[in-house]
């Protein structure tokens, strides 16, 4: 969902002396990378999203794996990011299938209001207009988690087939306003990402930290869309 683990206080942890470094160019280059291994394989498996349906929590699940790898093995960040790209997008853009199914539309309107999003918190973090600070920071994450708890008790209790929380499936007007909030922490994170970014560089981390914040990058946007498809979801069923 959010980076909190690529805060400053593992930087010491991470990276030996060497004259192969970390620079922006290159990360922004794989985050590209991962971006499009993303689209392409959404466009493949657009047209057989009923072939995959059976498949999706499998697939979900290797996915999660793998990133939890990643997470606590860095250095495996070039070798499973790219992987971990494909598959989550497997699973996201089956689900995005059946939205365009019931909501003609839907799905050019939630990656388009995405890459918007992420265009104009790019945009404020490099006018200043939005500072990573230490409060800005810590109220960020501290959000994250709490919608993270929300999500995880909300799981759990529909596995049990007990209680639904109503206000992340339903679509009255207090449930679109949480919707929203839920979007407006995902593109907040944006700006962690970035400030993350700039912060390793400056630090000099190893090489294979590109890939590793660019799949961070890459986790936040996936987060932001799925949070922005249910938003519109939401507003278009009332």
């Amino acid at each position: 969902m959010s980076n909190p683990l690529m805060s400053e206080w593992i930087y010491s942890k991470v990276w030996v002396d060497s004259n192969n470094f970390m620079t922006l160019d290159w990360t922004i280059n794989k985050s590209f990378i991962l971006v499009w291994l993303t689209i392409l394989s959404a466009i493949w498996v657009w047209s057989y999203s009923d072939l995959f349906l059976p498949y999706i929590l499998p697939i979900a699940l290797i996915a999660f794996i793998i990133a939890s790898i990643v997470i606590f093995a860095k250095k495996t960040s070039p070798y499973l990011s790219p992987i971990y790209a494909i598959l989550e997008w497997l699973a996201i853009w089956v689900i995005s299938a059946f939205y365009e199914k019931e909501l003609p539309w839907i799905v050019i309107q939630a990656v388009s209001l995405t890459f918007g999003v992420f265009l104009i918190m790019l945009y404020l973090y490099k006018t200043k207009i939005i500072k990573a600070t230490e409060n800005f920071k810590s109220w960020v994450v501290a959000s994250t988690w709490s919608i993270a708890l929300i999500y995880i008790i909300s799981l759990f209790w529909s596995f049990t087939w007990w209680y639904n929380i109503p206000f992340i499936h339903e679509s009255w007007i207090y449930w679109i306003l949480f919707s929203l909030f839920v979007v407006w922490i995902a593109a907040l994170n944006l700006i962690l990402d970035f400030d993350n970014v700039e912060i390793w560089v400056k630090m000099k981390a190893p090489k294979y930290m590109e890939w590793y914040t660019s799949f961070w990058l890459l986790v936040t946007l996936i987060w932001l869309y799925l949070e922005i498809l249910k938003l519109l979801a939401k507003s278009r069923r009332r």
